[in-house]
């Protein structure tokens, strides 16, 4: 019988000293007033160039994110991969919207590639389109505006870049994933992939989309793809999580006056998510699906539903991920069951990436019981260990 509850696989991969600074981590981001005071000042400090990067390294960015180059992470890429858990490198650089910030990040994702096609460790590479493409470009699209000639120039290189990454995924043969973001940029994003997975996706799952499921349409956008897949004899990739920007997404939809896309509670966002889940496996052949969580229950339910459907674990259609320093007891124990796991992996300059950091935090603190279910995980293997 499969248990995620199994501390010694969780933490198979941190020496004492590892896990005790683990436990200091989380300590802190149960604070919620240490927490608020402390990243606000963390990026006063960073901008004042004070000397504070050696300490935000070796604390929260060395648990979450595995370097601030593609080299850098290769230790961490390692490590993992000694136990069989992959990853998915994430360039985690936000905020600037310009050309050169765009073209790095091409470059950043190319060079991705070219690492995962040697690399068997990396079994995914991701981005935000709005890495490549202008958010107020992709918010004018979805709210049916005209763009100026200026703005279809700049939407035409930004499409131009993703679809050098999707050929460039295709070359590596490794599946490539675009994140979801905002629902006020979300339809074009969808439309986007869609067109790659018509192009890119006729022999196998290579382009995924990703599903938020606390948005209460995204379960009927699912079997919707699914259709459209269908009629287009085409495989389809998604990535299933249950969302990143509820405040946001809530807070837009008050002031401007339009009904939520957010689901009206938690029971209703875990309905929805597993019944994706459920879909998915029934239609496995052509529906290649990464179950982005850190909930156990709906990590068992896919197990369980593999088995019903005589889905073997190693089918590379099935993966299970979870963010690199969280849920360490899903990812390790799922893995040591033989099944495809991988943990995202961001990585980029400190201070570049501190905004991504922040968020884990704030996400850290607003999902409940997130970070003491982590501390409870991580004493119990101290107490273990008896350290």
């Amino acid at each position: 019988m499969l248990s995620l509850e199994n501390t010694e696989n969780a933490f198979a991969n941190r020496s004492d000293k590892e896990l005790k600074k683990a436990h200091f981590v989380f300590k802190v981001l149960a604070v919620s007033w240490l927490n608020a005071i402390g990243t606000k000042l963390t990026m006063i400090a960073l901008n004042l160039r004070l000397p504070v990067k050696s300490l935000i390294k070796w604390t929260v960015f060395d648990h979450f994110c595995g370097g601030e180059t593609i080299d850098g992470c290769n230790p961490r890429v390692k490590s993992l991969y000694q136990y069989k858990v992959g990853t998915i490198l994430d360039y985690s650089v936000e905020g600037d919207q310009n050309e050169k910030a765009y073209e790095n990040c091409l470059t950043q994702l190319l060079e991705g590639l070219k690492l995962a096609e040697k690399e068997e460790a990396i079994p995914f590479c991701v981005v935000k389109l709005t890495g490549l493409i202008p958010f107020d470009i992709l918010e004018k699209l979805d709210a049916k505006k005209k763009l100026t000639e200026k703005q279809q120039q700049a939407f035409e290189r930004g499409k131009n870049r993703v679809h050098q990454i999707a050929s460039a995924a295709k070359t590596a043969n490794t599946p490539f994933m675009i994140d979801a973001e905002e629902s006020w940029i979300q339809n074009t994003i969808d439309a986007i992939v869609f067109d790659l997975m018509l192009e890119f996706n006729k022999e196998k799952a290579l382009i995924y989309n990703t599903a938020q499921m606390y948005r209460h349409d995204r379960l009927q956008y699912i079997k919707d793809l699914f259709a459209h897949s269908e009629e287009n004899k085409i495989h389809i990739g998604l990535k299933i999580v249950r969302g990143a920007y509820m405040e946001k997404e809530r807070e837009r939809a008050k002031d401007k006056g339009y009904p939520s896309p957010i689901q009206v509670d938690k029971a209703a966002t875990d309905r929805d998510y597993d019944l994706a889940l459920a879909f998915c496996a029934e239609h496995h052949d052509t529906i290649a699906i990464c179950c982005g969580t850190h909930n156990e229950a709906s990590s068992l339910l896919l197990t369980e539903l593999m088995k019903q459907r005589g889905i073997s674990k190693e089918n590379n259609y099935f993966y299970f991920a979870q963010l690199l320093g969280m849920s360490d007891h899903i990812s390790y124990n799922l893995s040591k069951e033989g099944y495809n796991v991988a943990k995202y992996v961001p990585y980029g300059p400190v201070k570049e990436v501190m905004p991504y950091l922040i968020r884990r935090a704030n996400e850290n603190t607003s999902v409940a019981g997130q970070t003491g279910r982590e501390l409870s995980l991580i004493r119990k293997e101290l107490k273990r260990r008896s350290l």
